[in-house]
């Protein structure tokens, strides 16, 4: 029995079988969840042999156990909600605790007072109360007068105070008044120094302010000069450099040259020749050396150079000797070595020309001016306005300004004591004026008493008047009163007449106008048509019917200005950004390190005035309002689209100064000179202008990538330029082109067909094209002949250990796969 039912020895057995299907609800509903495994089953079931594996009889059922028995996560519930429901216990416990401590308090406190409080102690204490609170109204009473008594010394007080505060405060004023009217007294006393004072400081102010004007001409005249002299210097060390440079490649040159040009007896008597006449003769001799072998060619070339030397000899001839002699000299000097320095002499020639010219017309205008004033100023008959004495007469310039200047003050002296008696004068004519009005005014009223006793009514025929109830003096000022505003009203009435007239003028004008010729209105006919004096009658009914029409062109104007202000508004922020992208572009062409004077200096300098917002919005209005003019007129040529008004825009933002824009001038020494852009093509030579124009092209590409986002990249662009070589082949404007695109980023390609060594040294990379043909197929193509790579290392010969440099000749590269997100 046991080995059949084994979990029935420690379950539970049901002895009545009708009760086992019951237990089993009971069981299930109560959710007992016991900590072990309990089988409950019936007495038959535990004598019943025992089932084949795998069949239930339904007589043995297992209580369903914890499930923290055999799952963790059950476990972990089960433990949490011990946990919480000790943790509630406690706090039921705390707080019943409490609530036994505060009963304990409260039966102590009730045991305490009825120990205190015998029976009659209440009626004992209401009496004491009753007399406490009598004591407390008195108390009251008598504290409300007091607080009243005071109330009423502290307005007292208060009146005091406020009385002396007005009295100091006067008598304050009073003496500020009177220190302030000494003090004008004694300015007004000391006035007329003053004056003369600042007449001598403004004299002497104006003086200062010419002569400082002369000076910084003359200072800005030696500045030029100095640059002049810097540039003729800078070019005379680069023939010196040329000059050495070709010395040493002619074969047989010594090498000492003395500087002094002393030498033996036979050279010195020998003549000098100029430095180009030597270089041809030298570039002669070595054709005739190389072509000796020829000799039909080389009579022929004879014959063509005895040509050209007669052609040449005869233009010479033709030359004066004053000509011949100065071209000679300059062929001598250092400025005529070579062909650039010839140039860079002729340009430095016309330089100077233009700047003799502009003092030359300086000092034309200023010597016509001054003509014109002395002939404005000269008098007209006679050599001179008056006869001066001789202490009088000027010596010199300086005694003339010395004299003119007390002339001025004793003029000023003399101006202020007319201006004086010229007061004098009004008020006595005003004073005379009164009493001419005074003496009118008796005549008037005289004459008005004649009227009166003329044309006395008889006696019959006169109204009673009634008297005036005042006294004499009242009536008179009463009658004048009257007289008063008569004339008043009177003079009230022509001006309202005059207004009304001019009204109606005006309006008569303005329907007349040529800008109302399309109205077609019966109200504009009429005030056409109607004389002047019939207008004020048809005013009112005009006025209401021109009322609603007033209505709607005022909310049609309302609606035009609001429109008006979204346009600016929007053109503002276009002007805004405009102007942004033009610093940008001043910031972006910093120049990189390693380029002497430019290092860190900004290729683009772009200066102008910063307009406020308010100007600003006032001046793109009137941009906006010139654009609309334009579009209403006929046969206008104003253009109106949005890139021609963000320009206008940008012009009336930065006026009336403008905008100025300076570059640097690409030279041999990279000084940090500055011309502005509308001097480029005077001042720059051609290698300068590509150099110029290659700067701006990768300033703004990186001002174009900046714009999208890109100032991070590295790349900006590629840039093909085709044979420029050809017009910049020096050596410095090859290194500062790239070095420019390498700070902004920007790949150049040079394509070119000259074979310019000194110039394709500076190339990291060169590449040589062939034309190909297919005649077959008539197809031209392009291959690659040849890779030229003077500035990437060369590789090490075959089977030779270089151990003093190394090369990476093969990488890989690992990607990290990116972390995969759950």
């Amino acid at each position: 029995m046991l080995a059949a039912r084994p979990e029935l020895v420690d379950g539970v057995i049901i002895t009545d079988p009708d009760s086992h299907a019951r237990a089993r609800e009971a069981l299930g509903d109560a959710a007992l969840l016991p900590r072990s495994a309990v089988a409950v089953g019936t007495a038959a079931a535990l004598l019943a042999p025992a089932p084949a594996a795998g069949t239930d009889d339904g007589a043995v059922f297992l209580v369903p156990p914890n499930p923290a028995m055999h799952d963790e996560h059950a476990a972990d519930e089960e433990r949490q909600a011990l946990r919480a429901r000790a943790a509630e216990r406690d706090e039921e416990i705390r707080t019943l605790a409490a609530r036994l401590g505060k009963d304990r308090e409260l039966a102590a406190r009730l045991a305490s007072w009825r120990t205190g409080c015998p029976a009659g102690r209440l009626t004992e204490l209401a009496r004491a109360a009753e007399e406490a609170r009598a004591f407390a109204e008195e108390a009251e009473a008598e504290l409300a007068e007091a607080r009243t008594a005071r109330a009423e010394a502290e307005e007292a007080a208060a009146e005091a105070v406020r009385v002396r505060d007005e009295r100091q405060e006067a008598a304050q004023k009073a003496r500020r008044a009177a220190d302030a009217l000494a003090g004008l007294a004694f300015r007004l006393r000391e006035r007329a120094g003053w004056q003369a004072k600042v007449r001598e400081l403004t004299d002497e102010a104006a003086e200062a302010e010419a002569r400082a004007q002369a000076c910084l001409e003359r200072a800005r005249a030696a500045d030029e000069d100095r640059r002049a002299a810097q540039r003729a210097a800078d070019d005379a060390r680069r023939t010196a450099r040329a000059l050495r440079a070709e010395r040493s490649e002619i074969a047989g040159a010594p090498d000492d040259v003395p500087e002094d040009g002393t030498g033996d007896g036979a050279q010195d008597e020998a003549p000098k020749a100029s430095l180009p006449a030597l270089r041809e003769a030298y570039r002669a001799a070595s054709q005739v050396y190389e072509k000796v072998g020829v000799g039909a060619d080389l009579r022929a070339e004879q014959a063509r150079a005895e040509s050209d030397e007669s052609a040449a000899r005869a233009e010479l001839d033709r030359l004066s000797n004053k000509v011949r002699t100065r071209a000679e000299q300059l062929l001598e000097s250092p400025d005529g070595s070579d062909g650039p320095s010839r140039q860079a002499a002729a340009a430095r020639a016309e330089e100077l020309v233009q700047l003799l010219e502009t003092r030359m017309t300086g000092a034309s205008e200023q010597l016509g001016r001054l003509r014109g004033e002395a002939e404005r100023l000269a008098p007209e008959d006679g050599d001179a306005h008056t006869d001066l004495p001789e202490d009088l007469v000027p010596r010199d310039a300086e005694h003339a300004q010395a004299l003119l200047r007390t002339a001025t003050a004793e003029l000023a002296s003399r101006t202020e004591a007319l201006a004086q008696a010229r007061e004098a004068h009004a008020e006595l004519l005003d004073a005379h004026r009164a009493a001419e009005d005074a003496a009118g005014g008796f005549d008037e009223i005289a004459a008005m008493l004649r009227d009166l006793l003329r044309e006395h009514p008889p006696e019959e025929e006169q109204e009673e008047p009634e008297p005036y109830p005042g006294s004499l003096e009242e009536a008179r000022h009463s009658a004048a009163e009257a007289r008063r505003s008569l004339r008043g009203c009177a003079a009230d009435l022509s001006a309202a007449e005059a207004a009304v007239r001019e009204a109606c003028d005006v309006l008569v004008r303005h329907a007349n106008s040529t800008r109302y010729e399309q109205v077609r209105t019966p109200a504009r006919q009429q005030i056409r048509e109607l004389p002047a004096a019939a207008l004020p009658e048809h005013a009112a009914r005009w006025a209401d019917a021109f009322a609603p029409r007033l209505r709607v062109l005022t909310d049609e104007l309302a609606q035009l200005e609001r429109n008006r202000d979204s346009i600016v508004d929007r053109l503002r922020g276009l002007v805004e950004s405009a102007l942004a992208t033009l610093r940008s572009a001043q910031r972006l062409s910093r120049l990189p390190e390693g380029l002497g004077e430019w290092s860190g200096q900004e290729f683009l300098r772009i200066r102008f005035e910063e307009p406020d917002q308010a100007t600003l919005t006032e001046r793109l209005g009137e941009v906006i309002d010139e654009a609309t003019r334009a579009a209403v007129k006929k046969n206008s040529d104003l253009r109106r689209d949005g890139m021609s008004l963000l320009l206008r825009g940008v012009a009336a933002a930065l006026q009336p100064k403008g905008v100025s824009v300076e570059i640097l001038k690409p030279d041999a020494v990279l000084r940090a000179e500055r011309v502005p852009v509308g001097q480029m093509g005077d001042v720059f030579s051609g290698g300068q202008l590509l150099t110029a124009a290659i700067a701006l092209y990768c300033t703004m590409a990186a001002l174009r990538s900046n714009d999208r986002g890109r100032d991070r990249h590295r790349h900006a662009g590629t840039l093909f330029l085709d044979n420029p070589i050809g017009r910049a082949n020096a050596t410095y404007l090859l290194e500062l082109q790239r070095a420019v695109s390498d700070a902004l980023g920007v790949q150049l390609l040079y394509t070119t067909g000259l074979f310019d060594t000194t110039a394709l040294a500076e190339f990291p990379l060169v590449i040589r094209l062939r034309n190909d043909a297919d005649l077959r197929a008539g197809l031209k193509y392009i291959s690659v002949e040849e890779h030229l790579r003077p500035g990437l290392p060369k590789q090490s010969p075959a089977g030779e250990a270089d151990t003093a440099h190394s090369e990476i000749t093969a990488t890989r590269m690992f990607k990290r796969p990116a972390p995969s997100t759950p």
